[in-house]
């Protein structure tokens, strides 16, 4: 039985409760809550919903708990029904109903976990879009783990979600990459706030390499400009894929201003009556929405500010039909809530139509001291510098971990130590263990058999990873809703941990010259079915899930 269906049976005995004391029926809750108690002893789940309700209902709580327990202690696969206090519900299930999750896991395989708590949302997610003009930094590297777990969790949850990119290919930084470029390639000093570092050596002799003639062509500074924007997104494209992680599009904001959008953007603004204008430019009264100042869209000298490109963008996304937009930012965008919030009011969406999340800074450590400087990037640690520190398992694992409002110090010697104290080893070392024990069966001309008896799995471990098991729709289903991926990789480790208890405490597979039982044969379901579970979190996540170890 699952935590949703035994949900489904409380809120019914709720139904028939009120029903027996004639209570009016609109105090009844939308669904009912379950929690885990943590003392095994008081059941299996607890409710609190007599205590939710009854005064809502103008009863008593513990009378309608009472009544709740009658109907519910007579449904299928409830044990028992005990009260406690003024009305708290302990739930015990019956070992056959609670074991049934484990077959229900193994025919589910790969989908076990979706869930359709977002089904028909169309949302739009934008992560990392890093300016094209370096190595993405550890900090974005954060937001490529995150958010590409993320857009897992809510497909997996139903949504339908396009994972995108924002390419800032027009504008003064590209122009300040461009030239330094440039400088470099004719062995010169970077000008003032161009760019520094390796890569940017590298680069500008790749342009060189591909356009031998362009120091002395008629407009080099173009040539550079394109070029190196070029070679750069590649190379950035490159590096997320080797991390795994996807996006669905690339859009360049250059696309804006070709397209003529921008005029558009800022006309469709200037019909709903917020725009301006002042001091010689054009501006958007985004203080009506609680902007702490109003916004400039073109600057005296015609040119379009990167604000009018927001505007744009976030018209071109709702013309596209997603109906929520997320936008992940970084700590030092924080200034840019109030100013995004406002363009979705002014184009007058509801609130709610955006949402931005803010993910706080990574720190790598070694030896308790941070790494501040890249050897290839100079100024910033890169994702390649994480990564080859760590592996691509470990730093995808570590940074979807942590809430993404929490810093984080990534310390090199825990993330990669072979030991139970390095969380994405110790579930990885979890599911190759499972891995071992089917081997194992399957060497041994073992199999877990058609006919599977759940009422058999009635050992107190048994029962913990079972009702762990039973709980990943839920975590799944909360991880999307809430955009918090970490409760998946902390629900891994839960498992992880329960399979180890059960490991330890029940024999799965026969001591030499001993015949497979009954029970061995429903404890593989079990293995089967943690491995199941096992593994599809670890993929919510992008890492591996380890044969071998």
């Amino acid at each position: 039985m699952t935590p949703e269906t035994l949900a489904e049976k409380v809120l019914s005995a709720t139904r028939a409760a009120f029903e027996a004391l004639d209570l009016d029926t609109a105090a009844l809750p939308p669904q009912a809550t379950l929690e885990r108690p943590r003392n095994p002893e008081h059941g299996d789940y607890a409710s609190t919903i007599a205590l939710q309700v009854a005064k809502k209902a103008g009863t008593n709580p513990r009378t309608l708990a009472q009544e709740i327990a009658g109907a519910l202690g007579e449904a299928e696969g409830v044990a028992k029904v005990d009260i406690a206090g003024p009305g708290f519900l302990n739930i015990t299930v019956e070992a056959a109903a609670a074991g049934q999750i484990a077959q229900r896991i193994v025919a589910a395989g790969t989908t076990y976990g979706y869930n359709e708590s977002m089904e028909g949302q169309e949302v739009n997610l934008e992560f990392v879009s890093a300016n094209p003009t370096g190595p993405i930094h550890a900090g974005g590297t954060r937001w490529a783990a995150i958010g590409d777990a993320l857009a897992r969790v809510m497909r997996a949850s139903g949504a339908k979600v396009t994972s995108e990119y924002y390419v800032n290919d027009a504008g003064a930084q590209v122009d300040n990459f461009a030239a330094s470029l440039l400088a470099r390639a004719k062995g010169e000093a970077v000008p003032e706030n161009g760019y520094v570092g390796a890569y940017v050596d590298e680069i500008a002799a790749r342009v060189i390499e591909r356009h031998p003639d362009s120091l002395d062509a008629e407009d080099p500074f173009g040539i550079f400009r394109t070029e190196g924007l070029r070679l750069m997104l590649e190379e950035i494209k490159g590096t997320l894929t080797d991390f795994g992680t996807h996006f669905d599009v690339y859009f360049s904001e250059q696309d804006l201003h070709s397209s003529g959008e921008l005029d558009a953007a800022v006309d469709r603004l200037s019909q709903l009556g917020h725009v301006y204008e002042a001091e010689d430019a054009v501006w958007l009264r985004t203080t009506e929405f609680g902007d702490d100042r109003d916004r400039v869209l073109k600057r005296r000298d015609g040119a379009w500010t990167y604000f009018a490109s927001d505007c744009a963008y976030y018209l071109n996304k709702r013309q596209r039909g997603f109906d929520k937009l997320v936008l992940m930012l970084g700590a030092d965008h924080h200034g840019y809530v109030g100013r995004m919030q406002a363009i979705s009011q002014a184009y007058g969406d509801e609130p709610g139509t955006l949402e931005i999340l803010i993910g706080q800074f990574v720190n790598l450590m070694r030896d308790g001291e941070p790494i501040r400087l890249s050897k290839r990037a100079g100024n910033v640690v890169t994702l390649n510098d994480v990564v080859d520190a760590i592996g691509v398992d470990a730093t995808r694992y570590a940074l979807t971990r942590y809430s993404a409002d929490s810093p984080i110090d990534l310390d090199i010697d825990l993330w990669t130590k072979h030991g139970n104290d390095n969380p994405v080893y110790y579930v990885q070392y979890a599911h190759a263990r499972i891995a071992g024990v089917l081997r194992n069966a399957a060497e041994l001309g073992i199999d877990k058999g058609e006919q599977y008896d759940a009422a058999l799995l009635s050992h107190p471990r048994e029962g913990d990873l079972l009702k762990a098991l039973a709980e990943f729709p839920a975590t799944v289903a909360a991880a999307a809703e809430l955009r918090e991926p970490h409760r998946v990789a902390r629900y891994a480790e839960d498992l992880a941990a329960s399979y180890h208890r059960f490991y330890n405490d029940c024999r799965v597979l026969p001591y030499p010259g001993e015949e497979m039982t009954d029970t061995g044969r429903a404890r593989l379901w079990l293995v089967e079915a943690t491995r199941v579970v096992l593994a599809n979190a670890l993929g919510m996540l992008g890492v591996a899930a380890p044969e071998r170890m």
